[in-house]
């Protein structure tokens, strides 16, 4: 592939023939690195390395700790092409949208600057004569950072630049899918931290190279205090209770099953270019991609048209083509649960309007390309109850706004939502308690492309935790409550008098 090693080579990453894990782009099928796993062994020694640097990162004012990440977001700067364009290679996204994910990761350092001025606690009134209460946030220790294939760059970038600020430090576990692009997220790191000088401990970033046993060993290693890990929900159930057995933080960002409520007064043009991009950006294959439409059935006929000439001219293939849109599935299994999913809906009674197919199969013979998929469903059947990480587009009628409401928060995912609508009554009921379930409700848009100012994450078996903006950041501190008595007596609370009046 054309530039390839020279991207390696300027990101500082392994090149080696002779690793023991196969870096496959999905672009093609072909082996574009081997690189070595992390010796089990090692982690325990790696995590306690972490707890080391601690104890000293802590101690750095957090404005100087910003100043950190402030470098970091330099150096992403610097070299945002090599990674945007390494990312496509890895994990086939077009190259708009790895470039749009490194503009994330650089995003989150500006704002992580600005926070680092800003780890508020609170003065509380006390109940006692000459008393004073007040909160505050301490760094929590060493992090652990584990992301999933789909985002090798922001995702990591999201959770360290806040760990970084709130004072601990961090180990990244990439997917062993594409590790090459978290490393070299991580190499602008570790650039940065030498820039930054000798304030910065050793080991204040590390990263572990392997697979799923490798995660489970840093999982259930104490000096983690927090394990923030992106994937499936099934993922997230074995690292939840490794972490509970050992009572230590979590934070899940799991599954997503997003749908789209369309209104009788939705705006059809900005319903369908919030579907088009919700639903095959990335190949479908976001947590927050759109997999469920319920529209109206007025306005049925009319949106799934358009929708399907929506399609028709999508083009398919080589994610690094300017004018591609649609980039490949991540490996042969992501295909075949693609195939299996649809031959379910089918047996559900769906009828597939259009896509399903694999393409380009004699140009790239090791690579899986196929249509999106537009699937019109009689009711929400079991199969839309589940995640399927490909581009499957579900489409359901409905005449009553409830039912739509009741059919939207029937999964087990609460990830994002969005609703098409100019009617105030239905915007604002969809955003009350009564609406969407889930922990992103837009309107007027699609279900993904989320801000960092906002906190990312959803309910239910989407893992309830948040990443990134708004107060995310506290997460990663422990919080104390202190009361400071500056009288000359000692009244107790709630009144007690005990031993003397």
């Amino acid at each position: 592939m054309p530039h390839l090693r020279n991207i390696l080579e300027d990101l500082e990453l392994p090149i080696d023939g002779n690793g023991d894990l196969s870096v496959i782009s999905p672009i093609d099928g072909s082996t574009i690195a081997k690189v070595f796993q992390t010796p089990l062994n090692e982690i325990s020694q790696m995590a306690e390395r972490s707890q080391t640097a601690f104890l000293k990162w802590r101690n750095i004012p957090a404005p100087r700790r910003g100043e950190l990440v402030r470098l970091w977001g330099e150096e992403l700067r610097a070299c945002k092409e090599q990674i945007g364009t390494l990312i496509s290679f890895e994990v086939g996204k077009i190259l708009q949208e790895g470039l749009g994910e490194v503009q994330e990761a650089i995003d989150i350092c500006d704002l992580c600057v600005g926070q680092s001025r800003q780890l508020f606690g609170k003065t509380i009134t006390s109940e006692r004569p000459e008393h004073r209460m007040m909160e505050q946030w301490h760094p929590l220790g060493p992090v652990a950072i584990i992301t999933a294939f789909n985002f090798p760059c922001a995702v990591f970038a999201w959770n360290a630049a806040n760990a970084l600020i709130c004072g601990d430090p961090i180990i990244l576990k990439p997917s062993e899918k594409s590790p090459l692009s978290g490393i070299a997220t991580l190499n602008a790191l570790l650039r940065a931290i030498d820039k930054f000088g000798d304030e910065a401990p050793d080991d204040l970033a590390q990263a572990i190279i392997g697979g799923a046993t490798h995660s489970k060993s840093l999982v259930s290693n104490p000096h983690m205090a927090l394990v923030s890990a992106t994937g499936s929900t099934s993922m997230g159930r074995s690292v939840a209770l490794s972490v509970a057995q050992r009572f230590g933080r979590r934070i899940l960002e799991l599954g997503g099953n997003n749908a789209m409520i369309v209104t009788a007064h939705a705006n059809l043009d900005l319903a369908v270019r919030a579907i088009v991009f919700g639903a095959v950006g990335t190949c479908g294959q976001r947590c927050t991609s759109l997999r469920r439409i319920f529209v109206h059935s007025s306005l049925s006929k009319e949106l799934l048209n358009r929708i399907e000439q929506a399609y028709a001219s999508l083009k398919i293939g080589n994610p690094l083509n300017e004018d591609t849109l649609v980039g490949p599935l991540i490996d042969k299994a992501a295909f075949e649960k693609f195939q299996s999913t649809l031959n379910r809906a089918k047996s559900e009674g769906g009828e597939v309007r259009s896509g399903g197919e694999r393409v380009l199969e004699d140009i790239y013979s090791e690579a899986y390309y196929v249509t999106p998929a537009i699937v019109k469903m009689p009711t929400q059947t079991p199969i839309m109850r589940e995640e399927t990480f490909a581009p499957i587009l579900y489409i359901v009628d409905y005449d009553d706004f409830d039912t739509a409401i009741h059919l939207h928060n029937d999964v087990p995912q609460g990830l994002s939502s969005c609703i098409i609508s100019d009617n105030m009554q239905e915007v604002e009921y969809f955003l009350s308690v009564n609406g969407s379930d889930c922990g992103i409700a837009n309107v007027n848009m699609g279900p993904s492309g989320a801000e960092i100012g906002g906190a990312f994450g959803g309910e239910k078996e989407t893992g309830g935790d948040r990443e990134t903006g708004s107060d995310a950041w506290r997460n990663y501190m422990r919080r104390t409550t202190n009361a400071i008595n500056y009288s000359h007596d000692m009244p107790l609370a709630q009144g007690i008098s005990f031993g003397r009046n």
